[in-house]
């Protein structure tokens, strides 16, 4: 299911521009997809520039790119030659004066930031983005998945060797060593020198304070490091698509809005391996379960409406929500997450609703099926909101 959606959107973008960026963190599947594309076309060539013999076969970029003409060049952790781009914006004028407009690269990269600064920058008007997450449920899950299958992937978590592993212990393993290559081998790999005991402890605190406003001076005060280096060293985790600001709704408004970002560790399963929790059990039994479950199901929700605009709501009177979708139509959507299987909603939310102007008020949370709640509000399953939402 998941090659299916993705090769689609992917296919579509490489009609329609010369370069694609495909963004994601490592491990959830991108690779897999550019196989899946290069095994597509007749005509298409790998580069994996991790690999030293990779990079030096691009030691004169124009003489490699002249010698593959009409093929698509799939260049796999392109953020490790920064160069290329100014390269690559050359051929692709060369390219569209000769006639030839679309599907010429394909760019793999696990840093976002400086992905997209670099190709915004050289690539303007000449490059598309897609962003691949770990699993999500509507990949993975049927639309009549039973509430086990949907614990499952929120205890595991959503990188395909975590959710196909035999068994939980085998899935904790997997992310364990995950969390020990990145920290250890990957991160350091990207330029940052910082100690590896430093940055899981950061780590770590923010998947103990999912959901919690960030605080960025409390946490430079637990590393003994100044609130400079705290920000740079998020910065870093959120470049990597590893954790998630959710930012403030900033409309104008007349009340006192909160103005912090809240943030998430955005994988459910790097969560429960960063806080030593093997099993659903575990999970269920810890303090973090219910702001697990609420990143858990953002994700999902802002996986499945990409254009909207996600932020919360929150004021210094109580009116809050935990997810604001603002669609391109104009239409907000306001969204509370609940664990409970008979969740109520405060007077804070009905508040919030009416700050808004609220379109559309859900609930999501594990009931069995969808009811309606007073003044229009409507408590649905997880997977009926992401189908509600995919269908906008």
């Amino acid at each position: 299911m998941r090659t299916r959606q993705a090769h689609a959107a992917l296919d579509t973008l490489l009609s329609q521009f010369p370069a694609v960026v495909l963004l994601g963190p490592r491990q959830c599947g991108k690779t897999t997809l550019a196989f899946a594309e290069q095994a597509a076309r007749n005509k298409a060539i790998y580069l994996d520039l991790e690999l030293p013999s990779a990079q030096r076969q691009l030691d004169d970029p124009e003489a490699f790119f002249a010698a593959h003409p009409k093929q698509l060049v799939i260049l796999d952790e392109v953020q490790r030659m920064p160069g290329l781009f100014a390269v690559l914006r050359g051929v692709i004028d060369q390219r569209r004066r000769a006639g030839e407009a679309s599907g010429q690269f394909l760019l793999l990269g696990s840093a976002s930031g400086a992905l997209l600064q670099q190709s915004s920058e050289s690539l303007a008007g000449r490059v598309a983005t897609l962003e691949l997450t770990p699993f999500q449920a509507r990949e993975v899950l049927g639309s009549d998945a039973s509430a086990q299958d949907l614990n499952r992937l929120w205890a595991r978590g959503g990188f395909p060797l975590a959710w196909l592993a035999a068994d939980d212990g085998a899935s904790m393993a997997w992310r364990e060593a995950f969390i020990a290559t990145y920290l250890e081998k990957d991160i350091p790999a990207l330029g940052p020198r910082i100690p590896s005991t430093t940055l899981r402890r950061l780590w770590t605190m923010l998947a103990h304070n999912q959901g919690e406003l960030l605080d960025l001076s409390r946490l430079a005060s637990a590393l003994g490091v100044s609130g400079q280096t705290m920000g740079r060293y998020v910065d870093l985790l959120c470049d990597l698509m590893l954790v998630r600001r959710l930012l403030p709704w900033s409309g104008a408004s007349s009340k006192r809005l909160v103005r912090a970002p809240k943030v998430y560790v955005r994988d459910s399963g790097l969560v429960h391996a960063l806080l030593g929790l093997p099993h659903l059990d575990a999970v269920l039994g810890h303090p973090v379960a219910g702001g697990s479950w609420e990143g858990f199901v953002i994700e999902q929700l802002i996986a499945a409406a990409p254009q909207a605009q996600a932020s919360y709501y929150r004021t210094s009177h109580g009116a809050e929500v935990d997810l604001v979708l603002e669609f391109r139509n104009g239409a907000t959507w306001v969204i509370e997450i609940k664990r409970s299987s008979a969740p109520s909603v405060s007077k804070g939310f009905y508040l919030a609703s009416a700050d808004l102007g609220a379109a559309r008020k859900l609930v999501v949370a594990p009931v069995a099926q969808g009811y309606p709640l007073r003044e229009g509000v409507e408590v649905l399953p997880p997977l009926a909101a992401v189908a509600l939402l995919a269908a906008q």
